[in-house]
């Protein structure tokens, strides 16, 4: 049994699991914030307090952070008591946060792969060029980490597990899709840190076909789906985090993920990416400044989560799984749908930070009740799903499955 969290990050996504934190705050004990910007630790603090989040009283508490210093994280987690840390703060800095973690013993939770600032699209699979090369230490202190826990990843390497184990023999392909059918009102932004989310799509896209690593060029390759409630939607082959573990996992699947774009949203960004504006190489001003390109449209965007208010629309994520079952061929698809405007009126964010960091906090819970403290290094398809879709749909993330029998919750 593990108590007391710390959460590292102070953005959207840090804002939606320190409210489920909150909500659950009688199993998980003291909730903390840290980040390099106290003001915004602050302000979530404020707005957990603002909905009355905190199921009994207890401590809920603001730090100053820089998380790429394994010294100070680790002091952080010993002097709050911390037996669980959250990182939801930027990919950038997974490993200083994983490193304090073996150090004190606390157990790890993440969202997002680890990234490197001078580096994009490494070579596959990801997770090899960093995490998984802290399993060995991690099964030898005892150190359990759960990597990329979020929805995608996360949640649906779930829905991939849960589909496999549950109707099928074998598996032959894994299609996630992520489609965002909501609107901020804005002429342009990104629903993420925008320095993150455009490093997504400006290299390679990797997926794993017949076997092999197969590569594209973002927007290259795009189809339509036909999806529950958010219905027909354009999506586009690109790379992502789950795609490196699922391989690995189902090495005999086709493992695709889909993400879902607007004509607008692609012209711009294309537009953006030609001029040399999403560049992360400093350039000089007539003026000898030296700027780098992508933190001024970064600076000149919205900040994701002022887009929370306005936020109209749903999103639509899930898994489509094929394989065999006796013989015969099988297609099941695991989704979920979330509103916009529900997840702003709970806890003050929009319905991409919430479907983010609903599930971290759905898989400290079953740390923290012992179902999931493995004590070692896992991906989240290396876990029992059942409790964790259980979680989920608790704690307002309910899971639904469409297949030949019709569409219908998961555990009906």
């Amino acid at each position: 049994m593990k108590k007391n969290v710390l959460i590292v990050g102070a953005g959207g996504v840090a804002q939606v699991v320190a409210h489920k934190c909150a909500q659950n705050n009688d199993v998980l004990g003291d909730i903390h914030i840290a980040s390099r910007t106290l003001a915004k630790c602050e302000a979530i603090i404020a707005s957990v307090h603002e909905k009355s989040a905190m199921k009994v009283d207890g401590v809920l508490k603001a730090h100053a952070l820089d998380a790429l210093d394994v010294d100070a994280t680790a002091a952080l987690i010993r002097d709050t008591g911390s037996q669980m840390v959250i990182n939801v703060g930027s990919p950038f800095v997974n490993m200083s946060v994983l490193d304090a973690c073996i150090a004190t013993g606390a157990a790890y939770i993440d969202t997002a792969i680890h990234e490197e600032p001078g580096k994009i699209c490494e070579t596959p699979p990801w997770y090899g060029n960093y995490e998984w090369k802290k399993r060995q230490i991690c099964a030898e202190k005892g150190i359990t980490a759960i990597l990329g826990a979020g929805f995608d990843p996360g949640v649906v390497n779930a829905y991939a597990r849960y589909a496999i184990d549950t109707f099928m023999d074998t598996v032959t392909a894994i299609d996630i899709v992520d489609i965002n059918a909501g609107s901020h009102g804005k002429y342009f932004a990104t629903n993420f840190d925008p320095e993150i989310n455009f490093r997504e799509f400006t290299g390679t896209v990797y997926s794993w076909q017949s076997g092999a690593w197969q590569e594209n060029q973002m927007f290259e390759v795009g189809r339509d789906w036909d999806l529950p409630v958010v219905g027909t939607q354009r999506a586009y082959l690109s790379g992502h985090d789950e795609v490196h573990s699922l391989s690995a996992n189902y090495p005999d699947a086709d493992v695709r993920f889909w993400m879902g774009f607007g004509e607008h949203y692609i012209n711009v960004f294309t537009v953006l990416k030609n001029l040399g504006l999403l560049s992360e190489q400093p350039v000089s001003t007539a003026e000898g400044l030296a700027v780098v390109p992508l933190k001024v449209v970064k600076a000149c965007l919205p900040d994701p989560a002022s887009l929370a208010p306005n936020y109209t629309g749903k999103t639509c994520i899930g898994d489509f799984v094929k394989g065999t079952k006796d013989g015969q061929p099988v297609e099941v698809f695991v989704y979920n749908v979330a509103d916009h405007a529900e997840a702003y009126a709970e806890v003050g964010s929009q319905g991409i930070s919430y479907t983010a960091g609903v599930p971290p906090v759905a898989a400290a819970l079953l740390v923290a009740d012992g179902t999931w403290d493995a004590g070692a290094m896992k991906n989240i398809e290396e876990l029992s799903p059942a409790p964790f879709l259980t979680q989920l749909g608790r704690l307002g993330l309910p899971t639904r499955v469409k297949d030949a029998g019709g569409d219908r919750p998961w555990n009906a």
